[in-house]
């Protein structure tokens, strides 16, 4: 049998012939007219090969096949109507989902903690499991096994959803005590030592080649334009340590600038802008095709955005309140 053949109305028609045992009800329940309905029968019996259902002296008694059919039929037409249902509203007081999030060091420190801060209060049964870009592949976000990928990325598959979260500038982070603050610039730069920090890219990352630039970053790269080198004594792919190793008074960290602030308040450390052009980092959200239109998904994105740019405002205006 073509199943491509079959018109599938007829198997909403046998389950009410079925439930109904009459064809003139069964008529009046789908809203057509008795002799459609006859016609209908008279079809599923060529497609069944068999009478389904026989008039006897108590009224249309079904046949053994059409005995066998009735729940299959039954299920099928429930399935179809699963199927075809709009997705259930996302419950943010009940939902107890668990969100898997895979974000880099950077986004983990800077984004995360304003999140959960907001999830608490608003859906106080959500979970969050983050994971390190070495936990993830692009295979696990594309088939949805990870929710959403937050990290600054070189590439992305074509099929990824995604949406920038915001541009940050870079900024060098130092100790009160760095000699350097008394004369900070391009040179005095260059003579000092530096901490390096991992672009923080996906996959498992191996050690690093101080000889070569274009991976090393795009702190490298901006001073590779203007053909200059820094000296890097330290390699560390969080930027929680390169902060910490920031308060050694002989040692420049430069990163990005909300990564930095979430550490000026120890009393320990100052922030300068670098004394030369480095292009503004982009921290983006991916997230899989498969997953784009699932409600709780799309909130959470919606979430992010949101706790994002409250973040940025809000520090944009503590920069205008200095700056006054």
């Amino acid at each position: 049998m073509n199943i491509s053949r079959i018109d599938l109305n007829l198997l909403v028609y046998l389950d009410v012939l079925l439930r109904e045992k009459n064809v003139t009800k069964a008529a009046d329940q789908l809203g057509i007219t008795q002799p459609a309905m006859s016609n209908s029968l008279r079809r599923l019996r060529q497609l069944f090969d068999d009478p389904l259902l026989i008039r006897t002296s108590q009224g249309m008694t079904p046949t053994e096949r059409a005995v066998e059919l009735q729940p299959l039929v039954r299920n099928i037409i429930a399935s179809v109507e699963q199927a075809v249902q709009p997705s259930a509203e996302f419950d943010l007081a009940e939902s107890d989902r668990v969100f898997r999030i895979m974000a880099s060091d950077y986004a983990e420190s800077t984004v995360i903690p304003a999140l959960l801060s907001e999830i608490r209060h608003i859906a106080p049964n959500i979970r969050l499991d983050i994971l390190t870009p070495s936990d993830v592949t692009f295979q696990d976000v594309e088939k949805g096994k990870v929710d959403m990928a937050i990290n600054r990325f070189d590439y992305l598959p074509q099929s990824f959803h995604q949406v920038n979260v915001w541009r940050d500038n870079f900024t060098c982070l130092m100790s009160n005590d760095n000699p350097i603050l008394q004369n900070f610039n391009l040179d005095t730069y260059l003579d000092a030592h530096h901490i390096w920090v991992s672009k923080t890219g996906m996959g498992v990352g191996v050690g690093m080649n101080p000889s070569d630039t274009q991976r090393l970053g795009w702190v490298d790269e901006a001073l590779g334009d203007i053909e200059r080198k820094r000296h890097i004594r330290v390699f560390t792919r969080h930027y929680q340590v390169a902060a910490l190793l920031a308060e050694q008074p002989d040692l420049i960290a430069t990163m990005p600038r909300q990564a930095a602030l979430l550490h000026v308040k120890n009393g320990k450390l100052t922030i300068k802008p670098p004394p030369f052009p480095i292009v503004p980092i982009e921290l983006k959200m991916a997230w899989s095709p498969l997953l784009h239109h699932n409600p709780g998904h799309t909130w959470l994105r919606r979430l992010i955005v949101e706790v994002a740019q409250n973040i940025i405002v809000k520090q944009n205006t503590v920069d205008k309140g200095k700056v006054s």
